[in-house]
Formats: C-alpha cells, structure tokens, sequence
C-alpha cells in the first residue's frame, strides 16, 4: 500500500467512467500578500482594487472582484489536478464573486459533479470557494470534458519563486536617515558623472553636506555634463587626485567634515591618505571594509566584510573586522546582529586556517573581546545563509540559516561572493569603510549614483550610530 507522502508525490486523473454524480473535490490555501503580488506579476493585473489592499477597502467597487481572480484560479486548480484531473478540457466557466478575498483569508474550493453527459464526455459542475469564516465568496458553475484514459504521473515540483522590489531596501534605508541631520562630508576628486551626481542627489535629500575636493574645474564641467546643479556646495580646489585625498583627509582633522565620499579615483589614493601615520586618520582599531547587499533571495540585508581593505587579515585584524560589521548592523538596527565566521566546511579542521580563526573569534566573543552580537563559525556560505542545508548537515546553531553578516576569510573569498551576489542574483549593494576617525564611502568606479547615495546613508545612519553611543 502506498504511504500519504508516496501519493502526494503523484497525481492522478480521474476517467469519466469513473465519475458518478455528486463526486467532489477540494483545494485549500491562505492568501497570502505575496499571493497577490506574484498573481499581478504572472498576469500583469495591477489593478488597485486587486493589488493594493487600502484602496480595496475604501473603493466602492472593492465588493465586486478585489483578489477574486487569485480564488478563481484555486477553481481551475481543483479542476485540472483532482476532478477531473489531467487531461480533462475547459470548455465553460461562469463565476460570480460574493464577497472580496482578502490576506490572511483561508480559502477553500469546492467543485461538485451536478451533471454528466456521456455523448463527449462532458461534465457541468458547481463551483464554490468559501473562506475561513464560512462565507462563500466565489460561486458559479464549469463545464469540462472529462479525460478518458487514465494518467498518473511524479506530481510537478513548482520552482521557488522570490519576489523582489527593485529599489525598495535602498528606499528604506533613505527614510531611516530622514529625521537625521546630514554629515558633512569630504567628496574626493568628483569629477565623472556618477559620483557628482551620488554626492549632490545625498546633498538634496539631507543626508550629507558635500565639500567637493578637487581640481575645481574638471569638478564643474562634470556637473555641466551630468546636468546637475552645483548649489550650495562648497568646492575646495586641488591639483589632482592624490592631492585631493589628502585635502579631504586634512578636513576631517580640522573638524571640517565627519565623513568621506570616494569619488573618480582609486581605492588606494584614498586609503594610502587615510592611513598615513602622520596626519592619517587611524584609530586603535582596523579599518575593514562592509558591503550591504539587498540579495533578492535572501529575506533581509546581508553585510559581508572585507572584500576591499585587509587582503589576508590576522586573528586581531580579523577581530576588528568582525567587531566593525556588528557596529554596523546594530546602526541600521539590528538589535543582535548575527555574523557567521566563514569557510570551506563547519568543522574546525587544523589544515584549513580559516576554520581555527573561526573558533577563536566565537571564543572571544564569549570572552567579551567582540561585543554587540552573536557569532558562530566555522561555517560554510550554504550553512550561514540556508536553515535547510544547516538542517541537512545537522548544524544547530541561532546564525546557521539566518547570518545577518558574512565574515569572509580573506579579501580575495569576500569580494567573490560580494560580485557573485551583485552580478549573479542581482542584488543591490552600498558599502562603507569602517574603523577609521569617520566613516569611508567607498564605492566602486562601476558603481551608479544610486549605490553612492545608499553608502552615503549607511555612513550618515553609523556616524549618529556611533555618536549615540559614545555619549
């Protein structure tokens, strides 16, 4: 005899001959805000009545059909995988919607044999879907023609669908920082189009106050050519980019400026000015370098340091690392950030060097010597970031599955999986160095304004982080 889980891994039809009247079938299912979402997706029906549930609820046409498409469709199911099943043919339906489905409805379909007709095989049934409360909400009839051979088949396994609004973290990050006073903020050697424009679009929605340094004139044909409007800033004139980082280098010691922006130059033009001992702006702690990447399948923001600054960190600079990413994810409130230490496998292994840096660095935390989160590690990328695979691999631990931070080995394995997530998943990235007297926004030359525009915001929303807490 077959178990439930083997039928359910199977579907199966049923023949004309084998249906009597007054044979039923049933399908349940909750909706759920996704529901709707990848329904107006799939079908391209963005009508407010549909979509979005505050207009459903004061439209006066909200009774009619609001979400009563997405139970429709639980009707055709019904139909097409349990009465009949596969095989059988459409060929009529007729629906009235009752009363409106709304998220958090769970909802049942109903189909009923009320006439059969041996000539074509054809069967009328009553349709119903009614909700959680008892309530028909659907109601009408189908006519199919009912297969007559018997098919039964491995049941489909549907693909796992992720549903993702382009832009919508960086939209949240912008209003955190709305009710803040923007940072003064040295903008390094501005002078193409996208970091012009990153710097004076932040300037716009309050989250920092530019100070353009650079040679002067190539800063303002840069804003002629990008279209935009130099007001309000003030422009400190420097030959060239190098003498531009240590300008803005020299502005934070004065007091000046409370951040820096990385304009068009290298990454090494601005850090080598930076952590110059005489006059830099070194702290007693590593400065380390954190992405923030809005990955559209993994449900929360997932930082991942360093992929910029420390190419093969120590156990001290690799506690620096860790403890400037906890900062971080506490200051876009995470109120216990989960970092997992990464590396090949979640076993400490004497071979494997980045496994015995990961005990250690969970041992400090125990110890107090990292602070503000939870750690675990070693753990592999598909450990920290699956329940399923922790699960499969019997990992128990409150990070495995749920990482709020990933903490790479080396800059080499942190900057892959930081481009591998941008390129490949298409996720959204803001990054910031951290460390140092102020905080670095420390873009990439392929980066647009709107990725400038994000780091500005981590950088505002840490430096009053980082100010709260050291009153």
């Amino acid at each position: 005899m077959a178990t439930p889980d083997a039928a359910m891994a199977f579907i199966e039809n049923r023949t004309f001959d084998e249906i009597a009247l007054g044979d039923a079938a049933t399908l349940t299912r909750p909706l759920n805000l996704s529901d709707i979402a990848l329904f107006a997706v799939a079908s391209g029906d963005v009508n407010p009545t549909h979509v979005d549930a505050e207009f459903a609820a004061t439209s006066r046409f909200h009774h009619v059909v609001a979400h009563g498409m997405w139970g429709a469709s639980l009707i055709s199911a019904v139909l097409g995988t349990r009465l009949p099943g596969p095989g059988a043919v459409y060929v009529s339906q007729s629906l009235r919607f009752e009363r409106p489905v709304a998220p958090g409805d769970v909802v049942t379909a109903r189909v009923e044999v009320i006439r059969r007709e041996p000539a074509g095989r054809r069967l009328t049934l009553a349709c119903a879907c009614v909700n959680d409360r008892g309530e028909t909400v659907i109601s009408g009839v189908a006519e199919v023609i009912a297969p007559a051979e018997k098919v039964r088949r491995p049941r489909a396994i549907l693909p796992e669908v992720h549903l993702h609004e382009h832009g919508a973290w960086r939209r949240r990050l912008l209003a955190a920082t709305r009710d803040l006073p923007p940072v003064s903020t040295a903008v390094i050697h501005p002078c193409d189009a996208a970091s012009i424009s990153g710097a004076m679009e932040a300037k716009r929605l309050g989250v920092i106050l530019p100070i353009l340094v650079g040679p002067a004139a190539k800063i303002r044909a840069a804003a002629e050519a990008a279209g935009v409007s130099l007001d309000g800033a003030e422009i400190v004139d420097a030959p060239h980019s190098h003498a531009a980082a240590e300008a803005a280098v020299a502005l934070v010691r004065d007091g000046r400026a409370a951040a820096l922006m990385k304009g068009a130059l290298h990454t090494d033009e601005v850090m080598s000015a930076v952590v110059t001992r005489d006059g830099g702006l070194r702290t007693e702690r590593r400065m380390s370098h954190v992405f923030v990447l809005d990955v559209p399948t993994y449900p929360k923001p997932l930082l991942i340091t360093d992929a910029a600054i420390n190419i093969a960190p120590d156990i001290e600079a690799k506690r620096d690392i860790v403890q400037n990413a906890l900062d971080l994810a506490r200051a876009l409130g995470v109120e216990t950030p989960k970092a997992a230490i990464l590396s090949a496998v979640e076993s400490v292994d004497v071979k494997i060097p980045s496994t015995v840096d990961a005990a250690a660095l969970c041992k400090m935390a125990e110890r107090g010597q990292i602070t503000g989160g939870l750690l675990d590690g070693p753990l592999a990328f598909d450990n920290a970031v699956s329940r399923a695979a922790a699960a499969a691999k019997g990992v128990v631990s409150a990070v495995a599955g749920d990482a709020d931070i990933l903490v790479a080995p080396d800059l080499e394995a942190g900057n892959m999986i930081a481009k591998q997530l941008t390129y490949l998943a298409g996720a959204e990235s803001a990054g910031v160095v951290l460390g140092a007297r102020v905080p670095i926004m420390l873009t990439s030359r392929a980066d647009g304004p709107m990725s400038r525009l994000a780091s500005a915001a981590l950088a505002q929303l840490y430096a009053h982080w980082r100010a709260g807490v050291r009153r």
